[in-house]
């Protein structure tokens, strides 16, 4: 079949020329102090959503809305919070973030990863500070570009980071940790906004925007704990120190085979002067490019975000109290912590195509299952005279599943797959062009959403749903599985994989350092 078997051929542990080494505590406790680089977008994707549904957040930045929402009755349930000045507050940090994420690729090949973290954690705090403080729409504005710079330094290095730190057989399981930190985010900061909306006297939102400085904080002091990659530090010219970290990391002495390779991979990729013209315009690097394009513009077309961060507006459309709707988001945040653990112990055991495919799958039927429940109660009016409890409770267990279903499969892996696909020479351009398309699509979802859901209605989630098949397909026939190939050596997968060998030059394979080879995946 054109896409492969979903489980390699070959276990991946039976060969003799795999690198030596073993998980040391050293390598853990680095990759679990980078990984927390997430808490800073995931907190940002739950506590946007839910002080956009606090009412005296409204009543000072955004009365429109709030007289539409609270004051006139009959106004249509799918468009009662369509507003583009509110849609700019939530969607102006992504764009912030894809420009942020291009200055990010520099500095971080420039100067190191850990630098780039630090940087990221430095501009989100200056940004949670801001938007605590806001008396004004422009202060909350200049706020979120911040927080926005902030997430684009931290998206651009922390993945990298922690596939290059990584052992190749558990650079699944660690990089996972990075959508883990992200979902723990998210459910704190449901958690906060359900505490936060008791406060009497109007100014809890102000303790949920500000409450973002604890995780910028947390990346940040980690990030002045933690040593650079072995092949960042390569790349900068200290091959002494790098060594010395690959032992520490690998915890052997024998990691001559590892070293070479990635020297061989360093100095191939400074005879590279344009690392941005070779991906975008040379034929082997098409495989890399293309895939750092789809995989995280599908991952955002799933409409993962828009249930995240809208999930308090979106259960007020749906009929449910403030208080209720902040308690059923902090329900499904935590639905979707649980169900990464299910890709951080599977990833590097069953490989990630199996994990694409079946969570695509299930996350098409359960967003139609959606569509169909509110279709059925709202029609295309938008207007509902009762919700039942049996009602509330089966659209609230289909998002969840459908959540459940995006944390084991598009969540992790749209991270994981396009920071371990790219050879060093082009990786921090890569990097860059997968967390700029995220914070794209990101952007445009979440600043049209509303208005989609307004003119679209139930309609939306079919939308959604379409993509959710399309992007499944796609990973079907044109993903190959990464599971236990060491990073340096990911070129044979190309060469090996049905359609995209014949864009790989034949002569590829003697410029790259031979070792292990790729299990078959055609």
């Amino acid at each position: 079949m054109a896409g492969g078997n979903f489980i390699p051929a070959g276990g991946g542990g039976d060969n003799p020329d795999e690198y030596p080494g073993k998980l040391t505590v050293y390598v853990a406790m680095t990759c679990i102090m980078a990984a927390m680089g997430g808490l800073i977008f995931g907190y940002d994707i739950g506590i946007s959503g839910g002080v956009t549904s606090m009412d005296p957040f409204l009543k000072r930045f955004f009365m429109s809305v709030y007289q539409k929402e609270a004051l006139n009755t009959s106004t249509n349930q799918y468009c009662k919070f369509d507003s583009q000045l509110l849609t700019l507050f939530t969607s102006s940090l992504y764009v912030a973030a894809l420009f942020a994420s291009i200055v990010a690729s520099h500095v971080s090949k420039k100067r190191g990863r850990r630098v780039t973290m630090a940087l990221g954690g430095l501009f989100f705090l200056i940004g949670a500070v801001l938007n605590a403080a806001a008396i004004h729409i422009s202060m909350l504005i200049l706020g979120r570009i911040l927080l926005g710079i902030g997430v684009g330094f931290a998206n651009q290095s922390v993945p990298i980071y922690l596939s290059e730190v990584a052992p190749y057989k558990y650079r699944g399981t660690f990089n996972v940790l990075f959508q883990m930190a992200i979902t723990i985010g998210i459910l704190i900061a449901n958690l906060v906004n359900f505490g936060t909306s008791k406060i009497s006297g109007g100014w809890g939102w102000r303790v949920s925007l500000g409450g973002a400085a604890v995780p910028a904080l947390v990346i940040l002091v980690s990030s002045m704990f933690l040593s650079d990659s072995p092949s960042s530090l390569i790349d900068r010219g200290k091959k002494e120190e790098a060594e010395q970290l690959l032992k520490k990391i690998r915890g052997v002495d024998n990691v001559n085979a590892e070293f070479n390779d990635l020297v061989m991979a360093s100095e191939a990729s400074k005879k590279v002067e344009r690392p941005w013209n070779n991906l975008l315009f040379v034929r082997k690097y098409r495989p890399q490019l293309v895939l750092s394009i789809l995989i995280p513009s599908l991952q955002q077309l799933t409409g993962i975000n828009v249930v995240m961060f809208y999930a308090p507006v979106l259960f007020q459309t749906l009929g449910f109290k403030s208080n209720a709707s902040l308690m059923s988001a902090a329900i499904t945040g935590g639905v979707n912590v649980g169900a990464t653990f299910i890709s951080v112990f599977c990833t590097d055991k069953f490989g990630r195509r199996i994990l694409f495919f079946w969570g695509g799958i299930f996350m098409c039927i359960f967003q139609t299952a959606v569509a169909a429940l509110i279709g059925a109660k709202f029609g295309t009016t938008g207007t509902a005279t009762d919700l039942p409890l049996w009602f509330a409770a089966l659209v609230v267990v289909c998002i969840c599943v459908f959540v459940a279903n995006f944390a084991y499969s598009w969540g992790p892996l749209g991270w994981l797959v396009p920071s371990e696909i790219s050879p060093l020479e082009v990786r921090s351009a890569a990097q860059c062009v997968t967390v700029s398309m995220n914070m794209f699509f990101t952007f445009g979802v979440a600043q049209i959403f509303l208005k989609m859901l307004c003119g679209m209605k139930f309609g939306l989630f079919i939308f959604f749903g379409a993509f959710v098949l399309i992007m499944t397909v796609f990973v079907y026939l044109y993903v190959p599985e990464t599971k236990n190939i060491p990073i340096e050596e990911m070129s044979q997968v190309w060469r090996e994989h049905w359609y995209w060998k014949k864009f790989v030059a034949d002569d590829d394979a003697e410029s790259k350092p031979q070792g292990k080879p790729a299990k078959e995946i055609v």
